[in-house]
């Protein structure tokens, strides 16, 4: 189905079974959000809220919570759309399967926007104040919109070709805004409006910004996907969505997504800047309040029945998850084009995505090799580290993809045994530090300031790993509850983290100092002190989530029997990391227990959620 709006992909999915529509009065503050996910977490359906608290506009959330809907939204152009981006980077293609590459040419001319005067998006006015003010978690510092597409042009070079379709949370209420004037527009690092902005705050301009809601679906997925260099966004939805997408040409304006839903325009001042957040977050934790950009409202526009798309974040799984699980499928044949000798990455969402990546490359160094020293995999390592948003990697674990051709990298449990089995303490570390991490990871020094560490593993197995705890364990005291969360990775439940950070320091290398070679816990070669070791064990994603959202690889890891040579770190005995909660880190996310039982009653028999929730 190629949707020209919102509506037509809504009718779709409620024709198919796919949506179910709740039509007694939902509130947008908290609980939306939290229908939004228990459904989700079910596997259920879309979800329409037909009367919503406060606002006339019906909301819909949920479009993408599975990837079989997901593919059924896309389903006419998906195959197409994948050797579209294939043949982007590298064109040569085309001649060797001219017959099969023929049928991707009616959507590669669908990528080129097509202008128009008006348009839907245009019928009505209202104010932000009007819109619905979906707040996700209690301590959100106000209402935000969290499925805009923002779009920017470079002012010094307007146009499509240089624009750029974002997906950056903006804040609409709460705070120091005022009301119907100003909304805050938080992005992070490494993302394209950074670069207009840069150029517009040198020129001493404002930056022109608009901020489509709703739409065709494919607007959703274009301002996340990371596209290769000189494929536009907006070129990208028109071929995902089967039809070109319309803008509406404004003189010395930005254009206007024809088709959205709603449309706020305005302008950044270049010297403002006010307190954004706090935000509940895709790494199971709060964003804090930071200044941020303010854009100062022009209008908002909307088109007849217009309905308002939202999603929620937070901890993972969550429905962004599907956003990258569709991304890995469209994008991942072209990542040895663009990485020679990479031949995957992943990026684990269970640990809040960019703190954990995943590679497999290829020693090709044979001729010259020293058997089980990594060389190749470094300088494939650090391109993948210099790949947009890839760059905001916390820690990067790369194997040799020849080691084990049957390697999966999804599945992290094996792929993080077949590292263990592998790696030398001693040689296998490579940090990067005082440098830039993802902006909403609280646990480095500072906003967007943190450290990288790159393990790179090949060879032959080094090692055996302990799939249950080893007999006549000991522990330092103060530490208890040793558990094993994998095969040779083992989590101790260490004393809470008080308020002066070097008492904590001076406990982990207390904990390394007294385990020694003799103690049988050396037969694990990686050692993780948390505060709760019965729950960082239940389950590989509470492993992994304790482990690499808390823990900052240049201040948080030691190791039994480490030593520096030549300014390079190693350890001969385990590695310890130090994954526990620390006063700097960001709050985690809890849900209002008052809300949850007011959702828990539209499960029960007779409620419009019973046997979905």
């Amino acid at each position: 189905m190629r949707y020209s709006s919102l509506k037509e992909c809504v009718h779709d999915l409620e024709s198919t079974g796919r949506l179910i529509r709740i039509e007694q009065q939902v509130d947008p503050y908290l609980e939306a959000a939290e229908i939004h996910r228990r459904v989700y977490q079910r596997g259920g359906p879309a979800i329409c809220y037909a009367c919503v608290k406060g606002s006339r506009f019906p909301m819909v959330s949920n479009l993408f919570g599975t990837l079989e809907r997901a593919r059924f939204v896309f389903r006419d152009t998906l195959d197409v759309v994948r050797r579209l981006v294939a043949l982007r980077v590298e064109p040569r293609d085309f001649w060797r399967s001219p017959g099969r590459n023929l049928t991707a040419l009616p959507l590669a001319l669908s990528m080129r926007p097509k202008f128009c005067r008006t348009g839907p998006v245009l019928q009505h006015c209202t104010t932000v104040g009007a819109l619905p003010q979906v707040v996700c978690w209690p301590r959100d510092g106000g209402a935000f919109i969290t499925l805009p597409q923002v779009y920017t042009e470079d002012p010094v070079r307007p146009g499509v070709r240089h624009s750029n379709l974002g997906m950056y949370r903006v804040q609409i209420s709460g705070n120091a805004y005022r009301p119907d004037r100003e909304v805050g527009l938080h992005y992070q690092i490494h993302r394209g409006i950074g670069v207009h902005h840069a150029a517009a705050i040198q020129a001493g301009v404002p930056l022109r910004v608009q901020i489509s809601v709703g739409g065709p679906p494919a607007l959703n997925l274009a301002a996340v996907m990371p596209l290769p260099e000189g494929m536009p966004e907006l070129g990208f939805a028109g071929a995902l969505s089967g039809r070109r997408v319309r803008l509406i040409a404004r003189p010395g304006g930005l254009p206007l997504l024809a088709d959205a839903d709603f449309c706020i325009t305005g302008t950044i001042d270049p010297d403002r800047l006010l307190p954004e957040g706090p935000f509940g977050d895709h790494l199971g934790y709060y964003s804090l309040r930071h200044d941020y950009p303010v854009m100062l409202v022009d209008n908002v526009y909307h088109r007849d029945q217009a309905l308002w798309p939202f999603t929620v974040v937070g901890r993972p799984p969550q429905e962004d998850t599907v956003f990258g699980q569709l991304i890995h499928e469209i994008s991942a044949p072209a990542i040895t084009s663009v990485l020679p000798g990479v031949q995957a990455v992943h990026a684990v969402d269970a640990a809040g995505v960019h703190p954990l990546l995943l590679a497999m490359g290829t020693e090709r160094y044979t001729p010259y090799a020293e058997p089980g020293r990594p060389q190749e995999l470094l300088t494939q390592a650090h391109a993948i580290l210099g790949q947009g948003q890839l760059s905001l990697a916390k820690y990067l674990l790369i194997v040799n993809h020849h080691d084990d051709p049957g390697l999966d990298i999804h599945n992290v449990a094996a792929f993080l045994r077949h590292l263990l089995e592998r790696a030398d303490w001693r040689r296998d570390l490579h940090f990067q530090t005082r440098t830039t991490i993802d902006t909403l990871d609280y646990s480095g020094a500072g906003i967007n300031e943190g450290s990288k560490l790159i393990v790179a593993a090949v060879g032959p197995s080094r090692r055996p790993l302990p799939a249950e705890l080893p007999a006549g364990v000991t522990l330092p005291e103060g530490f208890r509850q040793p558990r094993m969360a994998l095969p040779g990775i083992v989590v101790v439940e260490a004393p809470p983290v008080v308020a002066d950070r070097s008492v904590a320091d001076a406990e982990q290398a207390r904990f390394c100092s007294e385990v020694d070679a003799r103690n049988p816990l050396c037969a694990c070669p990686w050692i993780v002190l948390v505060d709760d070791s019965d729950m960082a064990s239940r389950s590989l994603d509470n492993f992994l989530w304790t482990a690499f959202t808390k823990s900052d690889p240049a201040r948080d890891i030691d190791g039994v029997d480490s030593f520096t040579h030549d300014k390079h770190w190693g350890c001969d005995g385990p590695l310890v990391i130090d994954a526990r909660s620390k006063p700097h880190h960001a709050p985690p996310l809890v849900e209002d227990a008052d809300v949850t039982r007011r959702v828990d009653a539209l499960g029960a028999p007779g409620g419009p959620l019973h046997g979905i929730i």
